[in-house]
C-alpha cells in the first residue's frame, strides 16, 4: 500500500525530471559556474588565478569600453523597446479587423520572427547597403538622398534598430490573442454611448491588454540587453563602435580576447543591470496595469458599500 502510494506521488515528478535535469544542467550550474568564474583571471590556455573582486573593479575604474557600450545599449533600448511594442500592437490591431484575406497577413507578419538571425542580417543588408540597398532606392524616388546607413556613425545605431523591429511577429501573436479574448459586448456597449474607434481603443483595448503590455515590455527590455547576432554580422560593432552593443562587447571578450572570467564578470553586470530594469517596470505597474480580478474584487465591494449604506 505504502508503495503504490509512492509511485502514485513519485509519477509526476518522474514525468518532468527530463526538464528538472536540463535546467540545472543548462541553466542553473553555467550561471553558479559564471558567477565563480567572474572572480578569476581565467583565460583559455592557462591556469585560472583567483582575483576576487579585481574584475569588477577594473571594469567600473579602467574600462572605458564598458561605459561607452552601456550607453549605447541604453540607448538602444530606450528606441527600440518602445518601438518594437508599438508596431506589434499596431499590426495586432490590424490582424483583429474582419477583413477578407486577414488571415494571409497574419502569416505574412509572422514570418519574420521565425527566420534565422543570420538570414534577417542578410536580408538587411541588401536592403540598408548605402549604394545599392532597397531603402535609398525609395528614398531616392521621393528625391531624397539616403545616408550610408552601415558606414556613418551617426546612423549605423538607427540603422540596427530598424532591422531589429523586423522581428515583431511574436509579440504581434501575443497582443493578437488578449485583444481577440475581449468580450465583443464591450465594444457594442461603447457603439451604442457613441464612442468612436479611437475612444474605444484607448478607453476599452489598452486598459484590459496592459497585463500583455507588462508582459511584452520586460521581454523587450531583456531582448535588447541580448542583442549581439543581428549587430555583430550586420556592422561588427562598427563604424568607430558606433553599435558596439554590450553584449558584443561581452562576447569580444570572451572569445576574441579570450579573458572568460572577465566577460563573466561583465555578464554578470549585465544581469544585475536587467534585474534593476524589470523591477522598477513591476514596481510602476501598479499604476498602470488593471487586473480582471481587482476589478472585480473592487466592484464587490463597492457593491457591499452600497447594500451597508441602504440599511
Amino acid at each position: 500500500m505504502k508503495q503504490r502510494k509512492f509511485l502514485k506521488t513519485a509519477t509526476p515528478y518522474l514525468f518532468i525530471m527530463p526538464w528538472i535535469i536540463g535546467f540545472l544542467v543548462f541553466t542553473i550550474g553555467p550561471l553558479i559556474l559564471s558567477l565563480i568564474m567572474s572572480f578569476f583571471d581565467w583565460p583559455l590556455t592557462t591556469a585560472p588565478t583567483f582575483r576576487g573582486l579585481g574584475n569588477y573593479i577594473d571594469m567600473f575604474t579602467k574600462d572605458k569600453q564598458f561605459w561607452k557600450s552601456l550607453i549605447i545599449s541604453l540607448k538602444y533600448a530606450a528606441i527600440f523597446v518602445p518601438l518594437n511594442m508599438i508596431i506589434a500592437l499596431f499590426l495586432a490591431m490590424l490582424i483583429t479587423q474582419p477583413v477578407k484575406g486577414v488571415k494571409v497577413f497574419r502569416t505574412i507578419f509572422y514570418i519574420p520572427a521565425v527566420i534565422s538571425g543570420v538570414a534577417v542580417s542578410i536580408i538587411w543588408g541588401w536592403i540598408l547597403n548605402g549604394d545599392y540597398g532597397v531603402l535609398n532606392y525609395l528614398l531616392s524616388l521621393l528625391g531624397i538622398k539616403g545616408p550610408k546607413w552601415l558606414v556613418d556613425p551617426a546612423w549605423a545605431l538607427l540603422a540596427v534598430i530598424i532591422a531589429s523591429a523586423f522581428g515583431v511577429g511574436t509579440m504581434m501573436l501575443i497582443f493578437y490573442t488578449d485583444i481577440k479574448n475581449i468580450p465583443v459586448d464591450v465594444y457594442e456597449a461603447a457603439s451604442i454611448d457613441g464612442a468612436g474607434p479611437a475612444r474605444k481603443f484607448f478607453s476599452i483595448t489598452l486598459p484590459i491588454i496592459t497585463p500583455t503590455i507588462l508582459f511584452n515590455l520586460i521581454t523587450s527590455i531583456i531582448s535588447s540587453f541580448q542583442q549581439v547576432t543581428l549587430v555583430m554580422l550586420l556592422t561588427g560593432g562598427g563604424p568607430l563602435k558606433s553599435t558596439y552593443f554590450y553584449g558584443l562587447y561581452t562576447y569580444n571578450n570572451a572569445f576574441k580576447h579570450h579573458k572568460l572570467g572577465y566577460a563573466s564578470a561583465n555578464a554578470w553586470v549585465m544581469f544585475i543591470i536587467i534585474l534593476l530594469l524589470t523591477a522598477v517596470v513591476f514596481k510602476s505597474s501598479s499604476a498602470w496595469v488593471f487586473y480582471e480580478t481587482e476589478a472585480k474584487n473592487s466592484g464587490a465591494k463597492k457593491t457591499k458599500k452600497k447594500k451597508g449604506g441602504r440599511k
